[in-house]
C-alpha cells in the first residue's frame, strides 16, 4: 500500500465535502430550501442512470455518471455562477480553470489527470457522455422550477429567450428530453413563471 498516495486521495474526498457547502440558485422541490452543489450533482448522476434509454447515442454510464459528480466540483473555490447571470459568466471560465488546478491537483498524478481529462469533456460537451451529461445539468434545475411553479424564475425575472439559449442545446444530448424541456418552458410562459420578454 501507498500511504502517500491514500493521504492525497482522502485530501481530496474531504476537499469535494466542501461542495455541500455551495448553494445553487435553484430550490428543492416542493418549495423547500436552496439546493446545494453535491444534492444537484448526486441527483444528475441518478438521472443519467435512469434516464439513459433517451441518449441519443450510446453512452458510457460510469463515465457519464462520474462525469455528473465532479462537474461542479470546481466551484468550491470558483462558487456557483448563476445560468442567467452574464456578468458572472464573463469571468466563469477563467475562475473554473483555476480552481481545477488546485483541487484536482491534490489527487495522485494518474487520477488527476483523470478527474480533470473528465471535467474538460464535460466543458467541451463534444462526446455522447458530455452531451447527454449537459442535458441533464441543464434538466435538473428546470425540473426544479416547474416543481416549485417557477419561484425561482419568477424571481429573477428570466425570460423565455434566456431559458432557450440554455435549453435549446438539450436536444443534443436527447431529442426526446429536448422536446420535453420545450414543452415544460412553453408551459410556464403560459402560466407566467418566465417572462415572454
Amino acid at each position: 500500500m501507498d500511504r502517500k498516495r491514500f493521504e492525497k486521495q482522502m485530501a481530496f474526498i474531504l476537499e469535494a465535502d466542501k461542495e455541500k457547502n455551495i448553494l445553487r440558485q435553484t430550490h428543492l422541490s416542493g418549495g423547500g430550501r436552496q439546493e446545494n452543489d453535491a444534492e444537484h450533482a448526486w441527483h444528475m448522476a441518478m438521472m443519467i442512470y435512469l434516464l439513459k434509454e433517451y441518449a441519443n447515442e450510446p453512452i458510457d454510464l460510469a463515465r457519464t455518471m462520474m462525469m455528473a459528480l465532479i462537474h461542479d466540483i470546481v466551484e468550491i473555490d470558483a462558487g456557483d455562477t448563476y445560468a442567467y447571470d452574464e456578468t458572472a459568466m464573463a469571468s466563469q471560465a477563467e475562475r473554473e480553470r483555476l480552481a481545477a488546478d488546485r483541487i484536482f491537483g491534490l489527487l495522485p498524478d494518474d487520477q488527476r489527470d483523470e478527474l480533470r481529462a473528465l471535467f474538460e469533456e464535460f466543458e467541451a460537451g463534444e462526446t455522447a457522455e458530455a452531451k447527454f451529461a449537459r442535458t441533464m445539468d441543464n434538466l435538473q434545475p428546470l425540473m426544479l422550477n416547474n416543481s416549485n411553479n417557477g419561484g425561482d424564475w419568477r424571481e429573477h425575472q428570466v425570460t423565455k429567450t434566456q431559458i432557450m439559449k440554455r435549453h435549446g442545446r438539450n436536444q443534443i444530448g436527447s431529442a426526446f428530453i429536448g422536446e420535453y424541456t420545450r414543452e415544460l418552458i412553453e408551459e410556464n410562459v403560459r402560466k407566467g413563471n418566465i417572462r415572454e420578454e
